[in-house]
This record gives structure tokens, C-alpha cells and sequence, in this order.
């Protein structure tokens, strides 16, 4: 196997001119699919970044977001009496009856709108959700026309930098703060006092109840008292599968799309493939019978032609995986089709991209070099020989 390896890589290097086109097509190919893949990945784990495994999220039955769930105050002061939920030094449970509206706001590069989520909030929000950090300026004074920006959205929209006022609901609102939330979903929103953005829309209702469990393990009886009240009708979910879910619907669109794309290119790197094998089959005539005649069985010939198709597919996977690779340094920001608001998110490469774009690129491999293998195995030694 050894010599086999060594004589198909030294082909390859002998014909550099068709070997570098091959790859080419071939790398272009799996850098397609890589990227698809880590920018599906990028979204997903954006938004479960933003959920915590010791959080539980109260939402009205069967809303799929905060942004048309409805929760009245009453049903958010019977949540927050519920024994699972951990107290903080002052006694008080570790909970936030948030309310979440889209609002419209110009981008800074374009002037084009976009919408944005302001969360009207407690400052027990940042207990709840200890990775989000201040990261300049001050917290908002509850009572007050005041909001703190997420880093993307300071940096992406006009008005919503450190000391810039915004406009919305009628009012005029200051940028107190900016906040970090190492890349997660909560980068891409403002937050206020939960009061005064009630007022401001004419809402006095919640969108969400966000609870701290004293013990994740006490999720399921949590949810179970909750959801089997009379007085109140809600789903109870893991702040993680919640976010999740909220990913669910665009990552899947992307893959699609990008798979769909993906295998167009590849039948073209597949042709191609497929074109240089039966070049290299037609001008090593000699060569093929050459080894037929020192001993070389057609199984052994057809193997020599795969694995250097095979060798082409890997080459181009390496190139296109380093190439893709490069793309987690960009972070883009489009609307998430399931909340219908701006997110920020970057491209997120994981060991099963890796390797998936690995079987892909073997797949084209395989595909592009099995009949012209199978037609270097069946050439007849003494045509072959006479071709000189």
C-alpha cells in the first residue's frame, strides 16, 4: 500500500498544471459547504449561548417567542412565589418580568431600518444573567427615559452609542451604558426599565418571566405545578432550549440553501474530477500497461486510479477547510426569520463540519475518479504496450 500511496502522490506532482485546476474547483466546493455549515452553526450557537442551563423562561401557551407571548402581572407575581426559584442575598427570588418589543432604527453603515429588540427590564436582570458584563458608562436609573446598548447594536446603529439619544415610542431615550454579552443573542438588544417601556408602548402586560432555579434538577417540578395551575395558561421551558429554538427555523433554511448550492458546485468539481482522471487515463497508456504486465492485477490498477482521485478530493478538502476556517474572524448581522429581529452572530466551525466537509469531499472523489478507474482496469496489456 505503501509504494501505491507514493507513486499516486508523485503523478500529481508530475502533472502540476492539471492537478492545481482539479483542486482548485475541488477546494472551492468544500470551502462553499464549510462556510454554509459554520454560519448555520455560528446562528444556533449564538442564540444558545444567550440561555443558561440553571434558568427557566415563563411564556404564554404555544407563543414561540417573547416578542408575541403575553403574561399578565398577576401571572408573573404567582411565578415568582414558586419555591425552586433561588433567592438572592436580599431574599428576593432571582427573577425578571421582562416585556420585549421590535423597534425600528436606522443602520450606521447604510441608513437602511432594521428592527431591534428593546427588553424592558429589572436590575435583577444581571444576577439572572451573570455573563452579561457593563462594559462602559453606567446602568440605567429605573424610572427614567435611560437605556443601556448591547456592543452590536452600539456599534451598528445610529443613536445607540455611548451618550447618542434614540428615539422610539414617542420618546427621546439617552444611551447610558454599554453592555457584553460575549457574543450572544442579548448583543443585539436595548435595555430599559420595564416600567417606563410599558408606559411608553401602552403595555402593561409582561412578555416573559425569567427565573434562576436554586436546582436545574428541579426544572421538571417547576414546570409541571406551573403549567397545571388553572390560573395560568404558559409553557415553562429551559432558558437553553428556548434559544434554541429560536434558531431552529433560519439555520435550517441556510443549511438547506447551502447544501443545495454545495452539490451544484460539486457536480461541476465532479466533472471536472472526472475529466482529469480519463486525461491522465488516456496519456498513461503505456504506463497502465506497464503495470499490467509486471504483475499489477486490474483490481490493483483501479485502486492506483482512485486513490489519486481520492488524494485531489483530500488536497482540495485541506485547502477549502483552511479557507473556511478564516471566515470565523467575520461577524455578520441579518434579521432572525423566527423573532423577525437584527442579530449579530459570527461564522462557528465545529468538529462535525470538519468532518462532514471531509466525507464530502471524499464522496466527490469517489464519484469522479470511479469510471475512469474502472476504465484504466479494464485496458488490455498488449494494446496498452503497443500505444508507444
Amino acid at each position: 500500500m505503501g509504494l501505491i500511496l507514493g507513486y499516486t502522490l508523485r503523478n500529481l506532482a508530475v502533472r502540476k498544471l492539471t492537478t492545481t485546476l482539479t483542486v482548485s474547483g475541488l477546494s472551492l466546493v468544500v470551502f462553499v459547504f464549510a462556510a454554509v455549515m459554520m454560519l448555520a452553526h455560528g446562528l444556533e450557537k449564538t442564540l444558545v449561548a444567550t440561555g443558561s442551563a440553571d434558568n427557566a423562561i415563563v411564556v404564554r401557551a404555544a407563543a414561540s417567542t417573547e416578542t408575541v407571548s403575553l403574561l399578565s402581572r398577576e401571572q408573573g407575581a404567582i411565578v415568582k412565589t414558586q419555591p425552586e426559584i433561588l433567592l438572592g442575598g436580599d431574599g428576593a427570588p432571582v427573577a425578571a418580568g421582562e416585556i420585549v418589543v421590535l423597534i425600528n432604527i436606522d443602520k450606521r453603515k447604510n441608513g437602511e431600518p432594521a428592527n431591534v429588540v428593546i427588553r424592558g427590564t429589572v436590575p435583577a436582570a444581571f444576577p439572572l444573567r451573570p455573563n452579561v458584563k457593563l462594559t462602559s458608562g453606567r446602568m440605567f436609573t429605573p424610572g427614567t427615559s435611560e437605556v443601556i446598548a448591547g456592543s452590536a447594536v452600539a456599534a451598528n446603529f445610529r443613536g445607540c452609542g455611548l451618550g447618542e439619544h434614540v428615539t422610539f415610542a414617542g420618546r427621546e431615550w439617552n444611551v447610558v451604558g454599554t453592555f457584553d454579552a460575549g457574543g450572544a443573542g442579548f448583543d443585539s438588544e436595548l435595555w430599559g426599565d420595564v416600567e417606563q417601556v410599558q408606559q411608553s408602548f401602552r403595555r402593561p402586560i409582561l412578555s416573559s418571566m425569567t427565573v434562576k432555579l436554586r436546582d436545574p434538577a428541579e426544572f421538571q417540578k417547576f414546570k409541571e405545578r406551573l403549567e397545571s395551575d388553572p390560573r395560568l395558561t404558559i409553557d415553562v421551558k429551559r432558558e437553553l432550549d428556548y434559544y434554541a429554538d429560536q434558531s431552529r427555523a433560519t439555520a435550517t433554511f441556510i443549511r438547506v440553501i447551502g447544501t443545495v448550492i454545495s452539490i451544484i458546485f460539486a457536480f461541476g468539481a465532479m466533472v471536472g474530477a472526472m475529466i482529469t482522471m480519463y486525461a491522465t487515463v488516456a496519456n498513461r497508456t503505456v504506463e497502465i500497461g506497464t503495470l499490467r504486465a509486471i504483475g499489477f492485477s486490474r483490481r490493483a490498477v483501479m485502486l492506483v486510479f482512485l486513490i489519486e482521485s481520492l488524494w485531489l478530493s483530500l488536497i482540495g478538502a485541506g485547502i477549502g477547510l483552511v479557507a473556511a476556517s478564516l471566515m470565523s474572524l467575520v461577524r455578520i448581522s441579518t434579521t432572525n426569520w423566527d423573532t423577525l429581529s437584527e442579530l449579530a452572530f459570527g461564522f462557528a466551525v465545529s468538529p462535525q463540519i470538519i468532518l462532514g466537509s471531509l466525507i464530502f469531499a471524499v464522496a466527490m472523489g469517489l464519484c469522479g475518479g470511479f469510471l475512469p478507474a474502472v476504465r484504466a482496469a479494464r485496458a488490455n496489456i498488449v494494446e496498452s504496450l503497443r500505444a508507444a
